[in-house]
């Protein structure tokens, strides 16, 4: 009897020590942020919520220097923020040089007064870097695209400060709300630039 009790006891440590080398404990997949603002953050969800290696991607606000701002004062344009999207994703899977590439061909490069037809400093487009790996990265991304189209990009490549998340019912807004998603989409005017800058 004393045999058996020992034997079991012993089979439960053995367990409990390979469980994690067995994977029946799940490995965390690795993590990185990046932080991109083109505009209205609705439309900056979807190009990278369908790509490969993003964990999550959030809508909110950077950049100024009003704590926890509302939707309402961010796009009065006082608060010096940016609408934005936080980007979490697995760098094993997917490069930060592939975020960027994602980001420029959904922004208008070249327009320092907004993003389409969204007007006002809260919707500039800029890259706002965690470290200096990725800040060195987006620089070497603006210079490409300025070389390629010979002429100055007005996207800022700035150092991220605190990102405020928006309010519940802008996250994810293309698939709650797809019928008025798609009409914003289609009367501002977005891809139609975005095919004239980028085809």
């Amino acid at each position: 009897m004393r045999g058996t009790v020992l034997k079991s006891l012993i089979a439960a440590a053995f367990v409990a020590l390979v469980a994690p080398v067995a994977g029946v404990v799940p490995a965390q997949a690795a993590q990185a942020v990046a932080i991109f603002a083109g505009g209205c953050f609705w439309c900056m969800e979807p190009p990278y919520d369908k790509t490969g290696g993003v964990i999550s991607t959030t809508s909110g606000y950077i950049g100024g220097g009003t704590a926890n701002p509302t939707y309402r004062q961010v796009s009065s344009g006082g608060t010096g923020h940016v609408e934005a999207v936080k980007v979490v994703y697995d760098p094993d899977r997917v490069s930060y040089e592939k975020l960027l590439d994602i980001f420029w061909r959904n922004v208008d490069p070249f327009d320092g007064g907004g993003q389409f037809c969204d007007r006002g400093s809260q919707y500039r487009s800029a890259i706002f870097y965690t470290g200096g790996a990725q800040k060195a990265a987006a620089q070497a991304s603006k210079v490409a695209v300025e070389t390629r189209f010979g002429k100055s990009v007005a996207t800022a490549v700035r150092r991220a400060g605190r990102f405020y998340p928006a309010e519940d019912y802008h996250q994810n807004y293309y698939r709650t709300n797809p019928v008025k998603y798609r009409y914003y989409r289609s009367h501002c005017g977005r891809d139609s630039r975005l095919a004239e800058v980028w085809n």
